[in-house]
């Protein structure tokens, strides 16, 4: 292997590196609390994690001891060896190591299936590995235990709760370093703070997973769905709304109850069985179903803001980014195979502007044909290659992700950079011959016979409540202009410049700014303070002077004083702000 292999731009590299990681601190645990049982810990995206059946759960100062005995293992630079064992003997390895999970981890194993250990020092793990030769090759002073959290067994709320711990390693004490600014920055962004402090949004326990917007919150979301729906009209698209609630039947048909029914709510109507929808795109196919259309018709491009639910985990439950109830801003185009390469164009165009207006960067991948797939492979095939003719003519860069398109068809995902590096995954199109062909949907050709259109399912936000959590970490909850929940805000320096704020204000209004007035007994000071830890782009500061000459004293969240100006200069700013979509 040549040394440019060492370095995490090597996934593999940085996958075993990462594993060892994991296998070092395990083996920590288990010198300083021989009574914990292994399950568990793979390398992950930033780092590595470990779940231990522990007698108590971990504390701050227990992961600090972890932390030094992993520096002492480290420094003993101890080789790790991989060897095999038939199933009797490794079920035997580990009953005598008192490792229950491990035995049955072993048990499930495909008949014929390898079952290998690695070893270091006393420590031995069932593991498929890879790792890294020796202990020593991780930097004792580049690596960090970052936190301990509960996490159930196999994922599932009815086995027993484990303590997973987490931590991170890089080559370098200077990316380590790095690394930690990012998450120290992450939490002061968090969405589910930010929404507690702005009173945007909240997750109460009475409904774990379902999302409460709250008066600022809604003009947030409300300026985010009529931007989308502008954008639809543009673009040629006409909206729709299907109901939430469909019959069972609908789901046998679509093929989501063999993919998706575990996480799928159910109810009885009249003796019947019925689901509430985790996506939109059965109900649209019974819309497209209501008359026969004919080739000039399309393509039909259709818009629905579908509000569905899914049951999720409570332990992978997460503020907006991950709920049990979301809106989807779907759109679905039906189309003869003419319109594919200029309707992938289009979306793909459509998606990459919206994310421009939000200053996002992204990456797109290619998701290809899963093991779980509907259709014949020829059509797979045909679809994926449609795809990435689109990309390539449309000087995309993209990466192959293989065998993680939908269980319908090949899809191109778009993959959001935030403003601390952090990724996302939003926007998609997917390529459906297969829904058409299960509903039957048809078309009057040219020849004047029946065809089956193709279908593209698409998105740019995804999901409104998951991008409004992640628009909130992105600007750390300083909304744009556009954006901001409260645009300005009237600030009298004393009670007799009361009126004249309240003018100000309604004339804001008038002109459909959101507005507000503070006209509490405070010194303007204290008024400013509190305007800019609610993150309003505009104070609007108002006393005798201001009040004599009609005019109004402007101060920038970000730029500080703006300086006085007339009302109708002030209106003409902000218009032109908005207008403009400004970022700052």
């Amino acid at each position: 292997m040549s040394d440019n292999q060492y370095t995490f731009e090597n996934e593999e590299y940085k996958k075993a590196y990462r594993h060892t990681a994991s296998h070092i601190m395990a083996q920590a645990v288990l010198r300083l609390y021989p009574d914990a049982l292994l399950t568990i810990g793979p390398a992950i995206d930033d780092g590595f994690y470990y779940d231990f059946d522990a007698p108590r759960p971990f504390t701050p100062d227990d992961l600090e001891k972890i932390e030094g005995e992993m520096k002492k293992i480290i420094k003993e630079k101890l080789p790790l060896s991989r060897f095999e064992l038939s199933r009797a003997d490794a079920v035997a390895l580990m009953r005598e190591k008192n490792q229950p999970y491990k035995v049955e981890l072993i048990e499930k194993l495909p008949d014929g299936a390898p079952i290998s250990f690695y070893k270091q020092g006393e420590f031995v793990d069932l593991c498929a590995g890879p790792h890294l030769d020796s202990t020593g090759r991780v930097k004792a002073n580049a690596f960090k235990l970052t936190s301990a959290t509960g996490a159930y067994w196999h994922g599932d709320a009815n086995n027993k709760m484990l303590q997973r711990v987490y931590g991170t390693c890089f080559l370098t004490k200077d990316e380590l370093d790095a690394h930690l600014s990012r998450i120290e920055e992450a939490k002061k962004r968090d969405h589910r703070k930010l929404g507690r402090e702005l009173d945007l949004f909240a997750l109460f326990d009475e409904g774990p997973g379902f999302p409460f917007f709250f008066p600022k919150g809604m003009a947030l979301r409300n300026e985010l769905l009529s931007f989308w729906r502008a954008l639809h009209r543009e673009r040629g698209y006409e909206e729709i709304s299907t109901p939430i609630i469909l019959n069972e039947e609908l789901w046998h048909r679509s093929g989501h109850w063999d993919h998706y029914k575990d996480n799928m709510y159910f109810t009885k109507i009249d003796e019947g069985d019925y689901a509430i929808k985790p996506m939109n795109c059965p109900g649209g196919m019974l819309a497209y179903k209501r008359r026969m259309w004919s080739y000039k018709d399309l393509p039909m491009r259709v818009a629905e803001l579908g509000l569905v639910h899914r049951h999720e985990l409570s332990g992978a439950l997460h503020g907006l980014m991950r709920v049990r109830c979301f809106t989807q801003d779907d759109a679905h185009i039906y189309m003869t195979p003419e319109h594919v390469p200029a309707e992938i164009t289009g979306v793909i165009k459509k998606i990459g502007y919206i994310y421009d207006v939000f200053g996002f960067e992204y990456r797109v991948e290619l998701s290809t044909r899963p093991d779980d797939f509907m259709g014949e492979t020829a059509t797979w095939d045909a679809a994926e290659r449609a795809l990435e003719d689109a990309l390539i003519e449309n000087g995309v860069p993209y990466q192959i992700n293989p065998g993680d398109g939908a269980f319908y068809g090949p899809k191109i995902d778009f993959h959001l950079k935030d403003s601390i590096g952090r990724t996302w995954q939003c926007g998609t199109i997917q390529l459906d011959f297969q829904m058409p062909e299960r509903f039957e949907l048809e078309y009057v050709g040219a020849d004047g016979e029946r065809h089956r259109p193709i279908m593209l399912h698409t998105a740019a936000f995804g999901s409104i409540e998951r991008f409004i959590g992640i628009l909130t970490e992105h600007f750390a909850g300083a909304f744009p202009l556009w954006l901001a929940p409260v645009q300005a805000i009237a600030l009298p320096i004393t009670d007799r410049a009361h009126e004249y704020a309240q003018s100000v204000a309604r004339s804001l209004e008038n002109a459909g700014f959101r507005v507000e007035t503070d006209l509490r007994s405070e010194k303007i000071g204290y008024k400013i303070r509190e305007a800019q830890l609610q993150k309003i782009p505009y104070m609007l500061i108002l006393g005798d002077k201001e009040a004599e000459a009609g005019i109004v004293a402007v101060r920038s969240r970000s730029g500080g004083d703006v300086g006085a100006m007339s009302l109708d200069s002030l209106l003409s700013k902000l218009a032109e702000e908005q207008e403009r979509r400004a970022l700052q």
